[in-house]
């Protein structure tokens, strides 16, 4: 039967109640990958974290940081879009381990994943506000304060849900398009003027390096953390276009491409700088010179002050892939009714826009709150916020990576025996398994260090048991399901579309 693309579907389930469906059809190849590639925010990843990475980190080696993590997540990713071509659901994770690992680990997973989600775009709203208030001040000597860019930027973000994804493809192919330009306007200028001051110098990609410096863990977590948002691809399966050839491609797409423009462009940001030079402008009291002297030299100085702005519109961007990441979340743990109320509330999808709007809604509400806490607190944006509030969301989600892998290594062994392959279904999720793992010490060893003068917060100290009461209330919750309502237990991870049958 044909659907109407104007309209939301709605489907009966398992125990005889309506499940609202997101709207098919919304969204193509290009569209998945750009909403992927927006919640890595290329500009914020390394106007933020190279500079970071060469002063406390490997130093030089930090291109090469992102060639090995860009291995790494490549080879997550074959036992990831392998699962993708047999399960569609806008839960990603929470489906997948759901039926990997079971319900009550899949349950936990899911709660873990919108978590980390919930608390991205808040983190993202306090590095957006800082960049915002600082451009204009530098500028135009105007002084708005920073609280006013974080109201707009929740506006925006709600609004693009409410009207539906393609809607935010739309702005976000704008955004992104615009700083992956600057970006790439500096890497190949420089690398057209025969390298920097000394020319060209291979180092920073040499692989050995990315193990050197002052703390190689730290920079290799940056780099991981770079990269966080890639495998939001299969949350938009049930709105895109044939999801079991589409969120495959895009996902290693999304890995690989992202993965050539991070160590061009940090390779040449340190050739056009020069080695020594680069770890001075990267440890001074305006680190970001290190991005604004060689775009200065070699593209010129008009291109500095777009840089600004757009490091601005590039946070802007990821905050609001990573706001939509958030409702589709909600929306998925809502429609199963894992408390009967959900499903009428964030388990509903707009009648003629078919989004996730009022799961939408309670992610701006959450932002609203966390926003108002950090300010209550007297946090700064970036300092606080922004780094604090990303490192806990960060471990979250590297945990649920971890965990989706070994979900892959059962699930083609009890579901599909006849589409096991000993490195697609076996050997690259157990490695990719390990890795995450590997990432997650990394972070919780660095932790101190990545958050820089907030070292000593409470929140930072807290991270780890907060992921852990997470997890603990998910198991908790199924367990009590299991218990007391086995119908609704049955459902949970399983509104998934697979061999395109509803199961």
């Amino acid at each position: 039967m044909a659907v109407d693309e104007g309209v939301a579907p709605a489907t009966e389930s398992g125990d005889g109640t309506t499940v609202h469906r997101l709207k098919p059809n919304a969204v193509g190849l290009l569209g998945v990958v750009f909403m992927a590639v927006a919640t890595a925010a290329p500009i914020t990843a390394m106007t933020g974290n190279v500079p970071f990475m060469v002063s406390s980190g490997n130093g030089v080696g930090a291109p090469a940081s992102y060639l090995v993590a860009m291995v790494v997540l490549a080879i997550f990713s074959v036992g990831f879009t392998s699962m993708a071509k047999h399960i569609t659901s806008t839960g990603a994770f929470y489906g997948f381990i759901s039926y990997g690992l079971g319900r009550t680990v899949g349950l936990a997973s899911g709660l873990l994943a919108t978590f980390a989600y919930a608390v991205f775009e808040p983190a993202l709203i306090g590095i957006f506000s800082t960049f915002a208030t600082t451009t204009l001040k530098d500028q135009t000597g105007v002084h708005v304060p920073w609280w006013a860019f974080a109201v707009l930027m929740l506006a925006i973000n709600a609004t693009g849900t409410w009207f539906g994804v393609s809607v935010a493809e739309k702005l976000l192919v704008a955004l992104l398009a615009t700083e992956v330009t600057v970006l790439a306007a500096m890497a190949v200028s420089v690398a057209l003027h025969g390298g920097g001051p000394h020319g060209f110098t291979f180092a920073p990609v040499d692989p050995v390096n990315a193990f050197k410096g002052t703390s190689a863990g730290l920079g290799l977590f940056f780099a991981f953390w770079s990269w966080v948002g890639f495998e939001s691809t299969a949350m938009y399966g049930e709105e895109s276009r044939d999801p079991k050839k589409i969120i495959p491609k895009a996902t290693m797409i999304s890995v690989l491409g992202v993965g050539v423009f991070y160590v061009l462009v940090s390779w040449m940001a340190i050739t056009g700088n020069g080695e020594a030079e680069a770890v001075r402008a990267a440890s001074s009291a305006n680190p970001l010179a290190m991005f604004f002297g060689p775009t200065e030299r070699y593209v010129g100085h008009w291109a500095v002050d777009v840089m600004q702005w757009l490091m601005i519109s590039g946070s802007l961007a990821c905050g609001m892939a990573f706001h939509n990441c958030a409702a589709r979340y909600l929306y998925a743990l809502g429609r199963e009714g894992v408390l009967p109320s959900l499903r009428g509330t964030i388990g509903r999808t707009h009648a003629r826009h078919g989004s996730p709007h009022i799961a939408g809604m309670v992610q701006t509400a959450v932002s609203a709150v966390l926003i108002g806490a950090f300010w209550a607190a007297g946090k700064d944006p970036y300092t606080g916020t922004y780094v604090l509030l990303a490192i806990l969301g960060t471990m979250a989600i590297l945990v649920v990576q971890a965990v989706c892998s070994f979900a892959v290594l059962v699930y083609f062994r009890s579901h599909h025996p006849e589409s096991r392959h000993w490195f697609r279904t076996f050997t690259a999720p157990l490695v990719g398994g390990v890795a995450m793992l590997a990432v997650v010490v990394l972070l919780v060893s660095n932790m101190g260090a990545a958050a820089g003068p907030e070292s000593g917060s409470l929140v930072l100290k807290a991270t780890p048991w907060l992921v852990a009461l997470v997890a603990a209330t998910g198991i908790g919750c199924a367990q009590y399901l299991k218990r007391r309502s086995p119908d609704r237990y049955a459902l949970l991870g399983r509104t998934v579309l697979e061999e395109t049958k509803e199961r």
